[in-house]
């Protein structure tokens, strides 16, 4: 199924293509349109479940904690509580209470923490293990991630018994941290949890979801790294890279698009190539989808479209031959913003502390009626540049 409606995107951009050739703007918008339709499809038909491989015990949790969701303490019994796992969690000086408002808790079995992040990509592809390196540790303790730039350095050749120069590696390193992100209360009435045919962990695990994926995606975008992460597009900038400003689309589509509203095919090659060829292998681009939307109408030198649907099952569609990104915290196209990333977006790591807890408020919510869910993840990130910058960023012209 997944391969013949890829076959017919194929069909339909090549159509698209042979109207631009000829000047025919509206076949050209009419056959695009149709790929981004069955675009949709596609990714409908390639969209797996998540498996889970859970032991029996796992299961007894899974049940025991679902149970717990919907009538607290008093709804499992000594054995089913015993198998939820609960603790407090101390820091230093801070304790950071992980369960109810009264301290103890329980944390998420691990089948509802996995229905959460699955949920959870499609608000923040940032996460996803082909696009940033994902770091997970057990605590929460700072961590010094060593960088270093040898690159100044090449071997040499050298006189019998001659001296050999000795010259020190460059090296300093990057912290990480671990900010604590919430979702927000969660209310649910009595009524929606007393109702058995509610699937309970699933409706709080797309709530849960939204919430997260769209904090994540703003965080590791445009965090400022000030009590919260670090953000691709401000880690760039701290870096010292230099933008590549763009010059606009008049000189391949005639135009009068500028710098100001329009990203021109020599501004992608000079982003390419304003990233170290070391970097270029795997790179990918990440931008706004209302971006993607100009990008795909844009065409080089000699007529051709940028964008390229991917033919084969699974296979990524790409800009320019590279792969891309939607992520929907970029600035759109706007003078001065900077809209377009392109290098080894792996060298941005996300750091996650193991570890994912609900907090169930009965009592604070008993006189409306309902009982509040709040949970929290803990996060960090930043860019691993020692120097070379491995992305770098297209500037729209003031």
């Amino acid at each position: 199924m997944s391969k013949q409606l890829r076959e017919q995107r194929a069909q339909a951009h090549a159509e698209g293509v042979r109207a631009l050739a000829v000047n025919n703007r509206s076949a050209f918008d009419k056959a695009m349109t149709e790929v981004d339709r069955l675009e949709v499809e596609i990714r409908k038909a390639e969209k797996q479940p998540a498996q889970f491989s859970v032991a029996d015990e796992g299961h007894k949790r899974s049940f025991a904690f679902a149970k717990w969701l919907r009538g607290g303490d008093g709804a499992v019994t000594p054995e089913e509580k015993r198998s939820i796992e609960y603790r407090d969690v101390s820091e230093g000086n801070q304790i950071a209470h992980i369960g109810t408002y009264a301290g103890l808790g329980y944390l998420v079995p691990t089948g509802f923490a996995g229905k959460v992040m699955d949920a959870t990509k499609y608000f923040a592809p940032l996460m996803e293990s082909d696009v940033f390196t994902l770091m997970e540790t057990g605590t929460g303790n700072v961590i010094p991630f060593p960088v270093s730039n040898d690159t100044n350095q090449s071997a040499t050749i050298v006189a019998e018994a001659g001296n050999i120069s000795e010259v020190d590696l460059s090296a300093s390193h990057i912290l990480f941290g671990a900010y604590k992100l919430t979702s927000g209360v969660i209310k649910a009435s009595i009524e929606l949890l007393q109702d058995s045919g509610i699937d309970l962990e699933q409706w709080l695990a797309d709530r849960f979801a939204v919430r997260y994926g769209r904090g994540l995606e703003s965080y590791l975008t445009n965090g400022t790294g000030s009590g919260q992460p670090t953000g691709l597009l401000t880690a760039i900038a701290a870096s010292g890279a230099t933008p590549v400003v763009a010059v606009g689309s008049n000189a391949n589509d005639g135009s009068g698009n500028t710098g100001v509203n329009s990203i021109g095919y020599g501004d992608l090659v000079n982003l390419e190539h304003s990233v170290d060829p070391s970097y270029r292998r795997g790179a990918k681009y990440m931008f706004h989808d209302a971006t993607l939307g100009f990008l795909k109408t844009l065409v080089d030198k000699y007529g051709r479209p940028l964008w390229a649907p991917g033919i084969s099952v699974d296979a990524p569609d790409t800009i320019n031959g590279y792969s891309y990104v939607i992520n929907q915290a970029f600035p759109k196209i706007g003078a001065s913003n900077v809209t377009v990333a392109f290098g080894d977006l792996k060298k941005f790591v996300v750091r996650k502390v193991s570890g994912f807890a609900v907090q169930q408020l009965r009592e604070l919510y008993a006189a409306n009626g309902q009982v509040g869910f709040i949970s929290n993840m803990r996060v960090d990130a930043n860019l691993l540049d020692a120097g070379t910058h491995p992305v770098n960023v297209i500037q729209q012209h003031s």
